[in-house]
């Protein structure tokens, strides 16, 4: 599923780190190497997106591909994160890797395994049909070094589509408009907001992405980019801005099923359940569009008219208004010029053509045909990132494992669940950040 793919790409510590070794030496690179090796017109790509994406986009691709005499292996790879690092270390690495996580690719380039494409992709095209800041994302050093192939939105509200229609209720446009639903739904005697954060050892990372999505709103991208990179502070004015904004929504008494106190306990995979009932027992979820995987069965057989979905509005209106997400990023391992074909094809938009119609993959070009998805949430999830100033990547999964996947999860916990203070959750988060 999407999500497990999306926890395994946030650095959760895998204990059997023998067996990925032994799992490495199995799967085989494909000749990459970090750049040597013949070119026999074969390509290997690794990648973790999801069996159905990853059989879209080899659909999309093999035409291409035969016609220029290319043959293209492709690999599903759990733990592609580890995994690339231990075969980039044995010089065994494929010829094309699909990454997770921009943290990684520029660590890949640091130790130099990694081509710039620059002069491999067709930059000006890109820059004309990519969605604004999905270049910069695999961007290190000033040059393109992991190219967006699959895209994820979280920015994302959903709701009982039924009930609110016939309530009245309207999509608000500002932060403070968003404030005023979450008091008029509750004074209709509703439970504004679906809310758990409960996911097993990964337990608070729905907390982050809120967090990201705020702070985005709040500051700026500018800021964002700074708050993800430790320039500016966790203990810092817009985050706690966030912060306030967070404990208004979760925290205000009848606002969440069971209140702040079960926040923590409750799975983010059944937080949306009571929205389904005849009397919505909640209202509102913050997820991202991989969260459909996780609804009851009749509701996702019915997804177009038991669910709606906005963006999550900007902080005014008419101001910057960023969209939260994430994604795959095609990285070049090899100075073979068929992955240099390959990769530039990767780069085309009619690529997730077919991936499209799975209903799990969203297409970083704004000049995709939306008409391509299957229901109209995936149609209205891509409109969201369509219509955003920017994309920015999800920020925990850039920010070093001891504070994305560590403290910044665990100490979001604690303050939810009424352990510590904000204070001591942001002063510990700025500690760990390593130094």
């Amino acid at each position: 599923m999407r999500f497990e793919r999306s926890q395994a790409r946030r650095r959760v510590a895998v204990a059997f780190g023998t067996s990925l070794v032994l799992l490495a030496s199995a799967c085989g690179g494909g000749g990459g190497g970090g750049g040597g090796g013949s070119d026999n017109k074969t390509v290997s790509i690794w990648t973790s997106v999801d069996q159905p994406v990853m059989e879209g986009l080899k659909a999309a691709l093999e035409p291409k591909a035969k016609a220029a005499g290319i043959t293209v292996n492709w690999t599903r790879i759990d733990n592609i994160n580890q995994l690339i690092m231990t075969k980039i270390q044995a010089n065994d690495a494929p010829d094309i890797a699909m990454i997770p996580q921009p943290g990684v690719v520029a660590d890949i380039v640091k130790r130099n395994k990694a081509f710039a494409l620059d002069d491999v992709v067709d930059m000006n095209k890109l820059k004309q049909s990519m969605l604004p800041g999905t270049l910069d994302t695999g961007t290190v050093d000033g040059k393109l070094y992991g190219l967006l192939v699959s895209a994820n939105v979280k920015s994302l509200v959903f709701y009982p589509k039924k009930a609110w229609d016939a309530a009245g209720y309207k999509v608000p446009t500002t932060i403070d408009e968003l404030n005023a639903l979450t008091d008029k739904i509750r004074a209709d005697g509703g439970t504004p907001w679906c809310m758990g954060i409960e996911s097993a050892a990964a337990t608070g990372w729905p907390a982050t992405d809120w967090f990201e999505d705020l702070v985005m709103r709040y500051g700026g991208a500018d800021t964002y980019n700074k708050w993800v990179k430790h320039e500016v502070k966790f203990d810092s004015d817009v985050v706690r801005k966030s912060a306030a904004e967070f404990e208004k929504l979760m925290f205000t008494k009848g606002n969440v099923p069971g209140g702040r106190g079960a926040i923590a306990s409750t799975s983010f995979q059944t937080a949306a359940n009571p929205m389904f009932e005849a009397k919505p027992g909640c209202w509102l979820l913050k997820q991202g569009s991989f969260i459909t995987n996780f609804f009851p069965t009749a509701i996702k057989k019915n997804l177009d008219t038991e669910v709606g979905v906005f963006g999550f509005p900007p902080a005014t209106a008419g101001g910057e208004n960023p969209v939260l997400g994430g994604g795959d990023l095609a990285t070049l391992l090899t100075k073979k010029d068929s992955a240099k074909q390959i990769m530039k094809m990767l780069g085309d938009t009619d690529e997730g053509n077919a991936a499209a119609k799975t209903g799990s993959f969203v297409s970083p070009h704004k000049d995709f045909d939306v008409k391509l998805y299957p229901n109209s949430i995936m149609k209205s999830s891509a409109e969201v990132a369509g219509k955003a100033t920017t994309f920015l990547f999800d920020g925990s999964d850039q920010m070093p494992g001891a504070v994305g996947a560590g403290t910044f999860w665990k100490d979001m916990t604690a303050w939810i669940s009424g352990q510590e203070s904000l204070d001591q959750a942001l002063k510990d988060i700025d500690q760990s950040w390593p130094s």
